[in-house]
């Protein structure tokens, strides 16, 4: 069986994919693929794993990990999506993103050995990534949650090196959270393991939170005007609305932070540019882009 697992990264996804999953159970089921609610797995999947890593696992744990994550007993696709998998969001940033992502990883392989996992996995710039961790953690200023290391130099392209030395043949697949809204059917395909052609239901969720109600109602109105358009076409349709109608309110956030200067923020955004250049330079690793 193949497990599909969404691991994050935090503040990108707040579980609108598995959501939209969840809402193509029907065409997902039909091609052997179970998407179960996260909450019937979450809780079970964060103590098995600490447990299993922590060397403390029973010899039935994995088991019945496999009976929670799969109460039907058959599938030939799992999709599961936790964006702690890899640790809490006061772990996402010591040292390095994620330090505890390969022994959390190989834990999962150990405890479901006859399984295939994939990992999917959206990066996003660490010059907002940072704020937005802050955020949502109990740490008073971003020097606390760098714990004294540099923020310029903490890069995803080494999360995923790090993850491919320890465990060679799992497959990565990556996005930016900024191009979501472009690519959000992809995702869900991709993660699904649906047809490229296949209809799905919430095909433009992501864009209706984002783009004026006016906008939404004349790109609808557009889509159903157009019919037989190829994902490239839609991608475009979808970029041209975004950039006439997208709610400035729901995409920008704004971080006061004394301690960032608008140079450290220029700064960041380059170095991210650069190292989503390099992601798909890991061997391994699939970069999805609009």
């Amino acid at each position: 069986m193949q497990i599909i697992l969404h691991a994050g990264a935090h503040a990108t996804d707040e579980d609108r994919l598995v959501t939209c999953l969840l809402k193509n159970a029907e065409h997902l089921e039909a091609i052997g693929t179970v998407v179960p609610e996260p909450e019937s797995y979450r809780n079970m999947l964060r103590d098995t794993i600490a447990a299993a890593t922590d060397g403390a696992a029973p010899p039935d744990l994995g088991q019945n990990l496999r009976n929670a994550l799969l109460p039907s007993g058959d599938a030939d696709r799992l999709v599961i999506s936790n964006d702690s998998f890899f640790g809490t969001h006061k772990m996402a940033v010591k040292r390095m993103f994620y330090p505890a992502s390969c022994a959390r990883l190989e834990a999962l392989r150990q405890l479901l050995p006859d399984d295939h996992v994939e990992l999917f996995f959206a990066v996003r710039n660490p010059a907002s990534f940072m704020p937005a961790l802050l955020e949502i953690t109990n740490f008073n200023s971003i020097g606390d949650l760098f714990r004294g290391y540099d923020p310029l130099s903490f890069r995803w392209s080494e999360l995923f090196e790090r993850i491919r030395a320890q465990i060679p043949d799992i497959p990565i697949t990556v996005w930016c959270n900024e191009d979501t809204p472009l690519i959000w059917a992809e995702l869900i395909r991709e993660m699904g393991g649906l047809d490229p052609t296949q209809e799905i239901k919430g095909e433009y969720d992501l864009l209706q939170e984002i783009m004026s109600e006016g906008g939404m109602k004349r790109f609808l109105s557009y889509v159903d005007s157009h019919p037989g358009m190829t994902e490239v076409q839609k991608r475009r349709v979808i970029a041209a609305f975004m950039d006439k109608f997208v709610d400035d309110d729901a995409v920008e956030e704004e971080y006061e932070l004394a301690e960032w200067t608008v140079d450290i923020v220029d700064q960041m955004t380059e170095l991210y540019e650069e190292d989503v250049f390099n992601i798909p330079r890991v061997p391994g690793v699939t970069l999805i882009t609009p």
